[in-house]
Order: structure tokens, then sequence, then C-alpha cells
């Protein structure tokens, strides 16, 4: 028998419903603004509340630490760090925020995306255990295809740029005794040295007194070495590295194991970047003025960190356009 109440009380509910659900729907219409919020929310277990907020204190937008009590849902930017360890009370509170509309999020992924680095002093082991994300390291077609540019580039650049290597050879040659070239050891991908070729851009007992940090204004350098210091064109024979597989044109800066194991005891997860090849240039080069401290070091990783776990075709052409911008206009060390 047809019940007319049933299909009223029917539309009735569905109205209802519909205004429920259109009331959760998210302000945000796209990922920039939400990038771009005042204020965000972020939800850790208790334990880590001041570590996290000693992390990003000096943010330059607020950040509200565990409040379970906040209205107005789906208008918010929600952000959790280690949920895993969270109660399920508190997990649900974050599901629900997601049904609501709320922008859900790691935290370590808004503040990439927001920043362009990550912030590897939120980093913990389990960031790292999931290879299949960061597709520069488990898609072996990204690989095969990173290697071909890095070959086809290199040969063409060698042809390029020949007059150059010729006349920076002379150039080294008529100002000061020694070697055109500087070989030195490097630590490469999965912890393996090589001999990093390079033109000379100091004197030739410049580390008569044991391994030393370059310096911006550092006095063993060159006249010569200063200029193609500047213009990168010392970086140049490193196509013979390239060649050989020892390295990529793009990628984190090869640094010298003695360093190295100096670094790694202040910086987390330090040596995570050999996880790829080095780079004759890299993200870190394009992003941060020269610096030779440990505290530069760390912004340099940052930038490292976000290249492996967001490396694509677009950013490798987006960090080689930035380096040939420092090559023609002289924005290098």
């Amino acid at each position: 028998m047809f019940n007319s109440n049933r299909v009223e009380n029917h539309e009735v509910n569905t109205i209802h419903h519909d205004i429920k659900k259109k009331a959760y729907v998210s302000r945000f219409k796209s990922k920039s603004q939400v990038l771009k919020q005042s204020v965000i929310y972020v939800y850790c277990p208790d334990d880590l509340v001041l570590e996290v907020g000693s992390i990003i204190d000096d943010y330059s937008f607020d950040i509200i630490i565990n409040d379970y009590s906040i209205d107005e849902i789906h208008s918010k930017v929600i952000c959790h760090f280690e949920s895993s360890r969270l109660n399920d009370e508190q997990k649900m509170f974050l599901v629900t925020a997601t049904e609501q509309g709320a922008w859900v999020e790691p935290l370590v992924s808004y503040l990439d995306s927001r920043f362009g680095y990550t912030e590897v002093k939120l980093l913990k082991t389990g960031y790292f255990l999931h290879q299949k994300a960061f597709s520069i390291l488990s898609t072996k077609r990204t690989q095969l295809s990173k290697r071909f540019v890095d070959i086809t580039a290199s040969l063409i650049l060698a042809l390029v740029c020949f007059p150059i290597f010729i006349i920076t050879a002379f150039a080294i040659k008529v100002e000061s005794p020694g070697p055109i070239f500087f070989r030195q050891k490097r630590t490469g991908q999965y912890n393996v040295e090589f001999d990093v070729i390079k033109f000379r851009s100091m004197v030739t007992d410049a580390e008569l007194n044991g391994a030393q940090w370059a310096s911006k204004n550092d006095s063993r350098v060159t006249k010569v070495g200063k200029f193609i210091r500047k213009t990168r064109i010392d970086e140049l024979p490193q196509i013979i590295n390239i060649l050989k597989g020892d390295m990529s044109i793009i990628g984190p800066r090869p640094e010298r194991e003695v360093f190295i194991e100096r670094l790694e005891k202040e910086i987390p997860y330090y040596r995570f970047r050999h996880a790829v090849k080095p780079g004759v240039t890299g993200l870190a080069q394009v992003s941060y003025p020269y610096g030779a401290s440990i505290e530069d070091s760390v912004w340099k990783h940052k930038y490292d960190i976000y290249y492996i776990k967001h490396h694509s075709s677009i950013l490798d052409m987006k960090i080689l356009l930035k380096t040939i911008k420092v090559v023609l206009f002289g924005m290098g060390r």
C-alpha cells in the first residue's frame, strides 16, 4: 500500500542529510588556500608537545597543538604527528575531521608543501621505511629516464662548453703552478667513495694542514678560481663523473667522508642523501646561499631530503633552469 507520509518523511530526512552534508564541505577550494592559512592545528602524543612546539615555534603562522574542543572543523587545517601513538578516541577525532571536510594530513607533508623543504627535526624512522613513496628509489623507469637524461645532457654540454674548457684550462695554468684538474674523494650513492673531478680553483697546498671546509672569502682560492667558482665553471669536468655513472646532473652535492662523519652526529638521517646519486647541482644549491657551517648543512639537508621525496622531471627542470640563471648571472658561491 502506498504511504504518502513515508515518502514525505523520507524527503525531509534527505533534505536534512543534504543540509548537514553541505555544512561539512571544506571551505578550501585549492591547495594554495590551505598553504596560506594563518592558523593550523596539530595533534600529537602528549609527550611530544614540547618537542613539536620548540621545532615549529619560529614559523610565520600560528600553530595550536592538541585542541580537541574546536568547532567549525570543516574550515580548519589539521595536521598530525606520530598519529599511530594516539589513543582510539584521538584517532577518531582525526577521522571525523576528515569526514566533516577539514584539510587533514601529516605535519611533515604539510610543511613540505608550504615551505618547499623538509623539516628534518620532525623526521622519524618510519618516514624512510615507505620506499614506494620515493619514486626515485622505487621506480625503475624513473631511474632509467634520469640516467638517459644525464648522459644525453652531458654529451651536449661537453660539446657546447668545449671552448670554455680550453680557456679555463689555459687561465689556470698561467695564473698558478700545479695541475689543471683537482681530484678529491667524495662519498656517493650507497656510501661508495669516488674521485670527483673539478677545475682547480685553489692553490696546490690548500690542505697542507688537513681537511677544511671552504669559506665564502677563502684565501686559498686563486683569482681565476674565484671566478670559476662563482659561475660554477669549476664543476664542468664532473661531466666525466656523470658519464662514468658516479654522479647525476641533479642531486645532493657529494661531500667528503671526513665531514660526513661529523655532520651525521648533528643532523638526523644525514646519510639518507646517499640513497641517490650525488649531483653537479641540486635543489639545495639553487635554494640556499653559500655557507660552510653545521647550520648551513642542516638547511641544505632539508632541501636534499625534500628532493629525494618529491623528485620529478619537472622539479629537475626547474633546478636546471635556476642553475643556468646562476651561471649566466654569477649568482653562485
